[in-house]
Parts: structure tokens; C-alpha cells; sequence
């Protein structure tokens, strides 16, 4: 994916949590700044809907057995 550089101004209690977040999760303040906006945007919430819907569909049969109906 293409990268843009976008610049913005906090204050500097806000500079010092995202960097400190970021340190906890192991990622650049970049990266927790990118997911932040993902999350906030419903990206990540998209994905998993999608990606479970896929699974229900690969897997519908499996469900709609009724327990006990394996054997």
C-alpha cells in the first residue's frame, strides 16, 4: 500500500501517551497511530464481519446439523 505523509500538532501530553502506547504494543507510534485511525474508521470491524461471513457460509452445513447427528 502506498504511504502518504500526513503531519500533525498535538500537545505534548498527547505526544507522550501515543508514545508510550505505542512502546507498550511493541509498534512504532506510526503504526498505533494508523491503527487508531482504522479502528475509529470501522476497517478492522469490516474484516472480521467479512471474514466470518465467509466462514458461516464455507461451514453452514457443519451448523445446521443438529447435535448427536455425527457419528
Amino acid at each position: 500500500m502506498a504511504k502518504t505523509q500526513l503531519n500533525v500538532r498535538v500537545d505534548t501530553s498527547t505526544a507522550e501517551t501515543a508514545r508510550r502506547q505505542a512502546d507498550a504494543r511493541g509498534m512504532s507510534v506510526n503504526r498505533y497511530i494508523e491503527e487508531l485511525v482504522r479502528r475509529d474508521a470501522g476497517e478492522a470491524g469490516r474484516t472480521f464481519v467479512d471474514s466470518a461471513a465467509a466462514f458461516m457460509e464455507d461451514y453452514a452445513s457443519a451448523f445446521a446439523e443438529e447435535p448427536g447427528d455425527r457419528r
